[in-house]
């Protein structure tokens, strides 16, 4: 097998030192089948690199994992099997480390730890694999490249932002550019961020077979970004998690192993951005269609014009939210009908050409739906009449296209509904049956079929 001349000058110092292995010829045969050269080599979960001009940068303090897996033809018999690995410092060929995975299945990956106390932090180191089955060995794979790196960077990134001064407060409406600078150090490669304090992980997912199945961490700038040049810096367009109020971003950088330096920290302020909501009479009444008006807040609308706004009713009979197009200048209207029992919430949000999502705008009324209770023989919290002695109960509306009540004494009794009079107004007569304390509980309803908020009505019978 052609291996080049690196990989020639370490297998001459083998032969120097006695240490091939007996039983390596080449097609070496096992019970079952002829071994064959490991395949699908990986470090610390990484693809190997079998350019020594280009090795692949791993921590190992730890040990380093080492994968590959073993191959056998024609394996009806069921070989066992196993994976021998060898390393060496690229700077000294002889000074090889063994270690053998004595039990694998051909055809999945089998995993050996190189040990951590025979790699040294910013040493280059090479190895390489052969299938193993007793005395038999196969040809040994291409070697793999990979330089220990247990040190993380010395410096913490550098952070500054050319739209969002620090420590005051901005006008919101566009993202925040990010310059983010390795502070110096040589080996930074890329940098990982997040508006918490708490980092994302860099993990490889493992497939079938065993097979690693790792990903450039810098294939998407959500957590990452990779430096324009190792130790140079790297530019973020970031929209930040909340429209408005205190802001952090927290940033690390990482080496070409993935070490990750010490915390940087980027703290500012944006000030409201929330529209500006307006109904066309001062209080709406309950039920009736009024129309509402929703402005952009001007410093937002100067920066990128509001296209469209976000309008949410809480608390009404049924919660919704919908989108409204904007007009040219920002602004939009809309008629609502605020049915809520105890009164009813907008919150509203903008959403400009540039994609910013203001923070909300709120507006709510309160209302009281309750219907107005009277009596003349028992009045409310008083004591009067007596067993046998009717009274006369009165029902008035606080809102409008009241057609009827339901009422019941002492939350025991059936209920029962009478229609209201052309007034809006209804009146039963009762007659107690027993003395003391006693609850007339009663709610209306509309002509929509809207049932009001309950009332309870408390008095005693002498």
């Amino acid at each position: 097998m052609f291996l080049g001349a690196r990989a020639r000058t370490v297998l001459a110092a083998l032969g120097a030192l006695g240490l091939a292995l007996a039983g390596a010829a080449t097609p070496a045969q096992a019970d079952g089948g002829t071994l064959t050269t490991p395949t699908h080599l990986f470090n610390g979960y990484r693809h190997c690199s079998t350019d020594a001009d280009r090795p692949s940068y791993r921590s190992a303090r730890e040990g380093l994992i080492v994968q590959g897996i073993p191959g056998v033809t024609e394996n009806t018999g069921g070989s066992r099997v196993g994976v021998r690995f060898q390393m060496w410092p690229v700077a000294d060929p002889s000074n090889i480390t063994t270690v053998t995975r004595e039990y694998a299945t051909p055809g999945f990956e089998a995993a050996a730890t190189l040990p951590a106390g025979a790699l040294a932090d910013g040493q280059s180191y090479a190895w390489q694999a052969q299938t193993v089955a007793g005395e038999a060995a196969s040809d040994w794979t291409t070697p793999c490249y990979v330089t220990v790196d247990n040190s993380k960077p010395t410096k913490a990134p550098t952070i500054t932002s050319s739209n969002y001064a620090a420590e005051t407060w901005n006008e919101g409406g566009e993202p925040v550019e990010f310059t983010l600078k390795a502070n110096g150090d040589t080996d930074v490669e890329g940098f990982v961020f997040s508006w918490q304090s708490v980092f994302p992980v860099i993990g490889t997912s493992i497939g079938e077979y065993g097979i690693p199945q790792p990903v450039d961490p810098y294939a998407t700038t959500e957590y990452r970004i990779r430096a324009d040049r190792l130790g140079g810096s790297a530019t973020l367009s970031l929209v930040p998690p909340n429209a408005s109020g205190p802001m952090t971003l927290w940033v690390r950088s990482l080496d070409r192993a993935y070490n990750a330096s010490d915390i940087a920290r980027y703290d500012f302020s944006i000030n409201s951005t929330a529209p500006r909501v307006s109904s066309a009479v001062p209080r709406p009444e309950f039920g009736q269609p009024t129309e509402f008006t929703f402005r952009p807040d001007p410093e937002l609308q100067a920066k990128s014009p509001v296209v469209s706004y976000s309008v949410k009713t809480i608390g009404g009979r049924t919660d919704r939210t919908f989108d409204i197009t904007a007009r040219s200048d920002g602004t939009a209207t809309t008629e609502l009908a605020l049915e809520g029992l105890f009164g009813e919430n907008l919150r509203v949000t903008s959403k400009s050409a540039n994609g910013w999502v203001s923070d909300e705008a709120w507006w709510g009324i309160s209302y009281d739906t309750t219907p107005t209770v009277s009596s003349e023989t028992y009045q409310e919290d008083g004591s009067g009449g007596g067993v046998g002695v009717p009274g006369t109960f009165t029902f008035a509306p606080k809102v409008k296209d009241v057609v009827s009540y339901t009422y019941t004494f002492n939350n025991g009794d059936p209920e029962i509904t009478v229609p209201a009079g052309s007034d809006h107004h209804a009146s039963i007569e009762w007659t107690p049956a027993t003395d003391g304390w006693h609850d007339l509980t009663v709610y209306a309803t509309t002509r929509s079929g809207l049932q009001l908020a309950p009332y309870d009505y408390f008095f005693t019978v002498n």
